[in-house]
C-alpha cells in the first residue's frame, strides 16, 4: 500500500484529471460516497437508530432491501429487486448527522457526503465554515447540488451551531493542503466538535492534522473514523497523527496507485504482502533439505561490556534465532568468564584484553581478523564508550567489505564523528544499516528528539540517501528508509515494546537475516517487521503487552 505526502496527492489527482481525462466532477462524487458509505457503517456497527428501526417494523440496519416482482424462474426474468445496503440505513429521524464544510474540495466531497446520507435515509444539516459563497469549482456545484435539494444549512457566525442535536459529525473543513494550525471558524468548529463528545468521520485527514508529517495542531479533530481517499498519507500513519485519526479506512475513488511512483520516491506501508511481492522476501523462512551451517552464515557480534553485558548477549541469540548458521561474540577478556555457558550455541572470542571489561582502540585489530572469516559484523549494543572509539569505527567502516549493523553506542560514536561521518568516511562496497531511535537519530542528525519525531519519515528518508545507507528510525510505526529514497512503514508490534534491551534484539535479528543472504533492504524491513510481530506473540502468551521482556521477544521469533 502506498503512503503519499500532500503533493504526490496533489500531482497524482492532477494526471488523473488532465492525461487519463477522468473528470473532478467523477473523483468528488466517488469521494463523497465513499464517505457516506462508512459513515452509515459505523452507524450499522455502533446499533445507532436500531431502536427505532425495529420498533417501528423496519429492517435490521445492514441488510439489504428486497422485493420480488415474478416467479424468478430465469435468471434475469423476474426474482428478487435488492437495493443497495450502503444507501438503505433507517427511518429518517433515526439519524441526524451534521456535516462540516469547509470552502476547498473537502467541503466538495463532505456535500456530495450529505447528498448519499439524504438518500439512505439519515438526516443531515451542513455547517459552513464560512459563506457558501466563497466556494469554488466543483466544491460551488456540489453546494448549489445540495441547495437544490433543500438540504438544512448553518453558517457558522451567522446561525448559532448546536451539536447535541445531532448524532454523529462528519468534518469535510480541512483537506490535505492546509498547513499550520487552524484559525477562526475552523478553530471554532474543531473545538466544538471534540467538546461535543459526539463520533466524528473525517474525509481525508481530521482538520487540524498535517497530512506529510503527522504533526498535530491546536485544535485538531479527534476522529472517530477517517476515510482516506484514493491514498493513505503519510501523517495518518506517524504518531501523534494516528492518534486523532481513529479507525482509517483507505477507499478507492478511481484514481490508480500505479501512477505514485512517477511522482516521487515510494513510501509504503510494510504488509507481507509488500515483503513478498515488492521486496521478494520468502517470508516462511523455507529452507533447503541439504542445507547445513554454513549455509545461512556466520554474525560476528561486537558489543557489550562488563556494565552492560545483557546487552551482546541479547543481539547475539537473537541473531541465532533469526536463523544465521553460526554466531560469534567478540567481547572484552573480563567480560568471557560470566558470559560462558549463557548460550552454548554461540561462539566466543576476546577482542579488548584487560581487567577493566571495557573496550579500547586497540581491539579493532582483532575485530578485522575476525572479520574475515564471518559473513556480517553488528555492532553497538552494551558497547560503551572509550577513549578513540570513533577512530575505532572508522576502522571496521573502512576496512571491511563484510555487512555492517551500526547500533547504540556505536551510533553515538558516528554523531561525534560529526563531518567526518558516514559521507566523509567514503561509501562502503558492502550493505550498512544503522538503526538508532529518536535520540540518537537525533544526535546524528544535530537535532533535538521533538524535531525528530515531528517528521520522521522525511528525516530517516533524507538520511538514507544523503548517506548512502539503509535506516532504521526506531519507535512506533518504525521508519525503514533506503539510499534510493524509498521507505516502508511497519505497524506491527505494541507499545509494551518500550523495554530496555528490546532494540538490541533488533540489531540480532537483522545481522541474522543478512547473514543468510538477504540485501540490506531486505533485512532491515524484514527483521523490523519480524521483531513487531514476536514481540505480539509474546504479549500474548504473557497475556500482558507491560510485562513484556526483550528476552520474551527472542524466544517467539
Amino acid at each position: 500500500m502506498f503512503i503519499v505526502t500532500a503533493e504526490q496527492m496533489r500531482a497524482v489527482d492532477e494526471h488523473t484529471i488532465h492525461k487519463l481525462g477522468i473528470p473532478a466532477a467523477s473523483l468528488m462524487e466517488n469521494a463523497g460516497r465513499a464517505i457516506a458509505e462508512e459513515v452509515i457503517a459505523l452507524c450499522r456497527e455502533e446499533g445507532m437508530g436500531s431502536k427505532a428501526a425495529d420498533r417501528k417494523g423496519h429492517r435490521e440496519p445492514g441488510k439489504a432491501e428486497r422485493a420480488h416482482t415474478g416467479p424468478g424462474d430465469l435468471q434475469g426474468y423476474g426474482g428478487d429487486i435488492i437495493a443497495d445496503p450502503a444507501l438503505v440505513m433507517a427511518r429518517p429521524g433515526d439519524q441526524h448527522w451534521y456535516m462540516l464544510i469547509g470552502k476547498g474540495n473537502n467541503g466538495g466531497d463532505g456535500l456530495v457526503a450529505a447528498r448519499h446520507l439524504l438518500e439512505a435515509g439519515l438526516g443531515v444539516t451542513l455547517v459552513y465554515a464560512e459563506g457558501p459563497e466563497s466556494l469554488r469549482g466543483e466544491a460551488a456545484v456540489q453546494r448549489d447540488a445540495a441547495a437544490q435539494l433543500g438540504i438544512p444549512a448553518l453558517v457558522h457566525g451567522r446561525e448559532a451551531v448546536d451539536f447535541s442535536r445531532c448524532t454523529g459529525i462528519v468534518d469535510a473543513l480541512l483537506g490535505t493542503g492546509s498547513r499550520g494550525a487552524p484559525l477562526g471558524a475552523y478553530a471554532a468548529l474543531i473545538e466544538a466538535v471534540n467538546d461535543s463528545g459526539k463520533p466524528v468521520v473525517s474525509a481525508d485527514v481530521p482538520s487540524g492534522l498535517n497530512a506529510d508529517t503527522g504533526e498535530v495542531y491546536e485544535p485538531c479533530i479527534q476522529a472517530r473514523v477517517t476515510v482516506c481517499l484514493a491514498l493513505l498519507k503519510r501523517g495518518l500513519v506517524q504518531y501523534p497523527g494516528a492518534s486523532a485519526a481513529g479507525r482509517i479506512v483507505v477507499r478507492s475513488i478511481g484514481i490508480p496507485a500505479r501512477l505514485v511512483p512517477e511522482h516521487g520516491p515510494s513510501v509504503r506501508l510494510l504488509t507481507e504482502e509488500v515483503l513478498r511481492s515488492s521486496l521478494h522476501v520468502d517470508t516462511d523462512r523455507l529452507r533447503a533439505p541439504d542445507g547445513h551451517k554454513g549455509t545461512y552464515g556466520h554474525v560476528l557480534l561486537a558489543a557489550g561490556s562488563l556494565p552492560m553485558s545483557g546487552a551482546g548477549l541479547l543481539s547475539a541469540k537473537a541473531a541465532l534465532r533469526a536463523g544465521c548458521g553460526l554466531a560469534t561474540w567478540a567481547l572484552p577478556a573480563a567480560l568471557l568468564p560470566h558470559i560462558i555457558g549463557s548460550v552454548p550455541e554461540l561462539m566466543l572470542a576476546v577482542a579488548a584484553e584487560g581487567d577493566s571489561g571495557e573496550w579500547n582502540a586497540a581491539s579493532a585489530d582483532a575485530v578485522l581478523r575476525l572479520a574475515e572469516s564471518r559473513d556480517v559484523i553488528a555492532t553497538g549494543p552494551g558497547l560503551g564508550r572509550f577513549e578513540g572509539d570513533t577512530g575505532w569505527l572508522r576502522r571496521l567502516w573502512q576496512q571491511t567489505d563484510r555487512p555492517l549493523v551500526i547500533d547504540a553506542d556505536a551510533l553515538n560514536m558516528l554523531a561525534d564523528a560529526g563531518r567526518a561521518g558516514p559521507r566523509d568516511w567514503g561509501q562502503r562496497s558492502a550493505a550498512t544499516i544503522l538503526t538508532p531511535h529518536p535520540g540518537e537519530m537525533g544526535r546524528l542528525l544535530g537535532m533535538p528528539t521533538p524535531e525528530v519525531q515531528r517528521d520522521r519519515i522525511g528525516h530517516a528518508a533524507r538520511y538514507a540517501r544523503e548517506q548512502g545507507v539503509t535506516l532504521v528510525l526506531k519507535g512506533a510505526r518504525t521508519v525503514i528508509a533506503t539510499p534510493s529514497g524509498e521507505a516502508y512503514i511497519n505497524t506491527t508490534g505494541h507499545a509494551g515494546m518500550a523495554t530496555g534491551g528490546a532494540g538490541d534484539v533488533l540489531t540480532g535479528i537483522i545481522a541474522g537475516l543478512l547473514a543468510q543472504g538477504l540485501s540490506a533492504e531486505q533485512a532491515a524491513a524484514f527483521g523490523v517487521y519480524l521483531h513487531g510481530q514476536a514481540a505480539e506473540q509474546a504479549a500474548l502468551r504473557r497475556g500482558d503487552p507491560a510485562s513484556l521482556l526483550a528476552g520474551d521477544i527472542i524466544d517467539a521469533l
